[in-house]
């Protein structure tokens, strides 16, 4: 067992998160964290400064989809507390985002009780992120900061959950203490249950007439992908996702069915699903988004759910059997059913555009689908044009980013600028809402500073449609912004206006071609125009809304 090298606490820091995968830390500098950004500014991990506390946060968890890990720099109470919704929806949809805040120095904090962003007791912040990370740690002690910094980002490995790290300003050039490497322990499966699950699942799949794979985002967090292909392919299964796993799987590879969540789902999808005697859910988690507002129609008695450390089959429970393990084993024990997967037909014939048709939500999405590339990756922000896109075919796995459970609106802005400069080799379609880009599209300034080329859709009713539809009233009208014309304000981005499909189909056009700067799309939509599964869904909620179910 070797020993790590004697260093400053905060050299430690930056170290452990680069040789985890971190490249690049998004922030906003504040008095109790400049210490430790002059540190990173001397290293090889990047400084990306955002707008907002929030959006930095927000953009770490769209870096940590992508790259396994992310992390943000804030100061002490007024930066750490404007980032905790964003942390609560990265803990909520198992994104490992680290967040680092800078505080007082340690002799501060004993010295000058009235010092300013305080808040209450000096343990209040650490107190407060404990109950929206799977650790809280603050390096006041050189002796164990090392080790404490090191369980902290394992504990997010592990457990694919934000921690926080607390840094006090005098603590970030100090000398931390050499110490024995610890040698994590690793999760594994019960050897005798994960056989008998696997044996189980494997004469269930003999005998059924009509099995399907329903993949849920534990297996992007875990990253399943090559075992769920691999799964797919050799028992030539169909595969449907929920709505916060789609993209788990290619979209357009012909063993796809599309998302399955109840009510909402196409006919297809839903009748497959719901049909098969053998239904195999694999990393699905059981909320009421993935479930349709719970009309999903589903029978214990036909299912085998493998969740990430147990395999439950009808009455039968096996722990301690992990989702990987099982997915593996699976995959080995599977027979060939049937035929090869036939390949898809292409794209029919359309008449997009059609002279002087205004825009509706489906002909976009229908158009957005047909223009989607295999170096594209859409993040999207909620409402209906989370519901909408439902419907659009990413090329790859993994290439569809949004808040589809905790539901934050916002997200997809900022998420976007952190899964693009974790990926550089993908161009973001961003889809987000007025309503949601009026509270973080200040980000795409910060896109464009940094060269960066999005797509980004708004989807411009005036509103906040998706509580229209539940429940109308004049609380749910927002400012009518002129979108198309923030390249006035954040730099080089051109804007275009889409009243119609005519106008649509040009500015897509342009954009698709445009590779120098982002590009905002204003599509104006009538504010009763809605996707089939957004009408489904407020019929389902205005019930519960109005106090009758």
């Amino acid at each position: 067992m070797g020993t790590v090298e004697p260093g400053a606490i905060g050299q430690h820091l930056l170290a452990c998160l680069y040789q985890a995968g971190v490249g690049h830390i998004f922030g906003v500098p504040g008095d109790y964290v400049l210490g430790f950004y002059d540190l990173m500014a001397k290293g090889p991990v990047r400084h990306i400064g955002t707008t907002r506390e929030d959006t930095a946060a927000f953009a770490a968890d769209g870096y940590a989809r992508c790259r396994g890990m992310g992390a943000l720099a804030v100061t002490y109470g007024v930066g750490a507390l404007n980032t905790v919704n964003a942390v609560a929806g990265a803990y909520a949809e198992s994104s490992p985002v680290v967040v680092i805040s800078g505080a007082p120095g340690v002799r501060e904090q004993r010295e000058d009780p009235l010092i300013h962003h305080r808040f209450g007791p000096f343990r209040f912040q650490r107190e407060i992120f404990e109950r929206i990370t799977c650790a809280a740690v603050v390096l006041d002690d050189p002796v164990i900061a090392f080790r404490q910094v090191e369980r902290a980002l394992a504990a997010a490995r592990q457990h694919c959950k934000p921690v926080y790290i607390e840094i006090p300003a005098d603590r970030v050039m100090a000398l931390g203490y050499p110490i024995p490497q610890e040698t994590p322990e690793t999760p594994s499966s019960d050897d005798s249950a994960l056989a008998e699950a696997v044996a189980e699942a494997a004469e269930l799949l003999g005998r059924a007439v009509s099995p399907v794979i329903l993949a849920g985002v534990e297996l992007h967090r875990r990253g399943l992908q090559d075992a769920l292909v691999g799964l797919v392919e050799q028992a030539r299964l169909p595969v449907a996702a929920t709505l916060t796993g789609k993209s788990v799987f290619a979209e357009r590879h012909p063993a796809y069915l599309g998302v399955y969540e109840g009510a909402m789902s196409t006919e297809n999808a839903r009748y497959m699903v719901e049909q098969s005697d053998l239904l195999l859910m694999l990393g699905v988690t059981l909320n009421d988004v993935d479930t349709g507002i719970y009309t999903a129609r589903l029978d214990p008695q036909r299912i085998v759910r493998a969740a990430q450390n147990e395999v439950v089959i009808r009455h039968h429970r096996y722990p301690r059997v992990l989702l990987a393990d099982f997915v593996t084993a699976l995959a080995r024990s599977a027979k060939a059913r049937g035929e090869a997967f036939p390949m898809p037909a292409g794209p029919e014939p359309w008449d997009f555009p059609a002279p002087d048709r205004p825009m509706t939500i489906a002909r976009m999405v229908e158009r957005l689908d047909r223009a989607l590339t295999s170096d594209m990756i859409v993040v999207c922000d909620v409402g209906d044009c989370l519901f909408a896109a439902t419907d659009l075919r990413v090329h790859e796995r993994s290439e569809f980013l949004a808040s589809a459970f905790y539901t934050s609106m916002g997200f997809a802005v900022p998420a976007a600028l952190g899964a693009q400069i974790a990926r550089p080799d993908h161009r973001a379609l961003i889809l987000v809402g007025d309503g949601a880009f009026q509270m973080t599209g200040t980000e795409l300034s910060t896109h464009a500073r940094l060269g960066l080329a999005p797509i980004v859709v708004v989807l411009d009713n005036r509103g906040y449609s998706t509580e229209r539809f539940i429940l109308d009233g004049a609380f749910n009208d927002i400012a009518d912004w002129r979108f198309h014309r923030l390249g006035e304000v954040f730099g080089p981005l051109q804007g275009y206006d889409a009243p119609d499909e005519a106008a649509f189909e040009n500015a897509l056009s342009e954009a698709l071609v445009n590779r120098n700067m982002p590009s905002l799309i204003n599509v104006r939509l009538s504010p009763g125009d809605a996707s089939i599964a957004m009408k489904r869904l407020a019929g389902h909620l205005q019930s519960r809304v109005k106090g009758e179910g």
